[in-house]
């Protein structure tokens, strides 16, 4: 991930205004940074916190300072709005990529020094099937809804111009994780079928009609791992195979809604 502008964070050591500076927590929470993070960064910032790397954390005027102990020690400055401006002094850093020491400086910062718990650190690259056959509650399942439907807000059109590019994609693979979180904590059942069936459907709508630009194939590469755990739901429960049925005579934008369509056109096999 390219580090964003970091011009607004302060380089100097001022420690009259930190003895008078209030704590306040940052403007982000934890999973801005881990669904905005590539998860392999993530994970190596994870460890940096657990080893106890993170030295004289402080809060400085509008950001966060620390001192992370790495290859050798580096000092750390990241924005209290956003996690990914600041400035780190390893390679990375300098280059203006955003490196392992600066999240976990701002998980260090959400956290207040305070241990991760399993779910802080489990890390979902791609959707799975969590092969656990069930319904959600009326109440769960409008939450889920309602989750999907703010990480999809992730997935928007692109219009330029150019040096916003690289955040646009970020924006993309950060809905992405988030909806790959969502879908590897659903149980199996034709209702969560029918659930995600109405996610690809919306996701291809957004890529034919709605401006979204997936020139890398970020959106189509989650959408075909979501077919495979529609097709291992199908698996589990056949029951799950009437919601493919909404996919008859549709075109997607790739064909992805060949593979689950052809599980209902089998014929069926003599007892």
């Amino acid at each position: 991930m390219q580090l964003k502008n970091n011009n607004s964070i302060p380089l100097s050591d001022k420690n009259e205004m930190d003895s008078m500076t209030v704590w306040m927590p940052p403007r982000y929470n934890l999973d801005k940074i881990k669904f905005g993070t590539d998860p392999s960064t993530y994970e190596k910032a994870i460890a940096l916190c657990e080893d106890k790397k993170i030295t004289q954390f402080k809060k400085e005027f509008k950001s966060f300072s620390a001192i992370v102990l790495g290859t050798k020690p580096y000092k750390v400055y990241v924005s209290e709005k956003h996690y990914d401006r600041g400035n780190c002094e390893c390679y990375l850093g300098q280059n203006e990529v955003l490196c392992k020491h600066m999240v976990a400086v701002a998980i260090y910062a959400v956290l207040g020094g305070e241990e991760l718990s399993q779910d802080d650190k489990k890390i979902i690259a791609e959707p799975m099937c969590t092969k656990i056959l069930g319904e959600l509650t009326e109440g769960e399942l409008t939450l889920i809804k309602q989750t999907i439907a703010s990480a999809l807000r992730y997935i928007k059109a692109y219009y330029g111009p150019s040096r916003n590019w690289l955040a646009y994609q970020d924006s993309l693979q950060e809905g992405c994780l988030r909806l790959s979180q969502i879908t590897s904590d659903l149980p199996v059942s034709l209702q969560t079928t029918k659930l995600l069936v109405d996610m690809l459907l919306r996701l291809d709508v957004k890529l034919q009609r709605g401006g979204v630009d997936d020139s890398d194939g970020t959106i189509c590469e989650f959408v075909e791992n979501i077919v495979r755990v529609l097709q291992e739901y199908a698996e589990f429960d056949s029951s799950c195979l009437i919601a493919f049925k909404k996919l008859k005579n549709k075109q997607t934008c790739f064909g992805w809604e060949e593979p689950l369509v052809k599980l209902i056109s089998k014929p069926s096999e003599s007892p």
